[in-house]
């Protein structure tokens, strides 16, 4: 999988998909604001939100995997340290 910012650009060249949402009144004056001083759509200004929290999501989802992986990899490495230790007593 590529860097997060390539998975962001992967999700900009999609086709768009409409949908119907419903929002509190504050929320989409907030949202038409917001759209209003960037000078764009609400719509665009939408799919950057979720695009920055989807790619939030991914980057949290690899730095777990990679901790994950880190720690199997250190067990593997203490493992590894004292099947040495003990074929080679002398050695290590």
């Amino acid at each position: 999988m590529g860097s997060p910012g390539e998975v962001r650009g992967d999700i900009m060249r999609r086709k768009a998909r409409r949908l119907t949402i419903s929002l509190s009144q504050e929320l989409a004056q907030v949202v038409k604001e917001i759209a209003r001083e960037r000078k764009t759509s609400r719509s665009k200004m939408l799919s950057a939100c979720l695009e920055e929290l989807a790619k939030k999501r991914l980057c949290a989802q690899m730095e777990e995997g990679y901790k994950t992986m880190a720690n199997e990899n250190l067990e593997c490495a203490k493992t590894a340290m004292n099947l040495a230790h003990e074929a080679m007593p002398d050695w290590i």
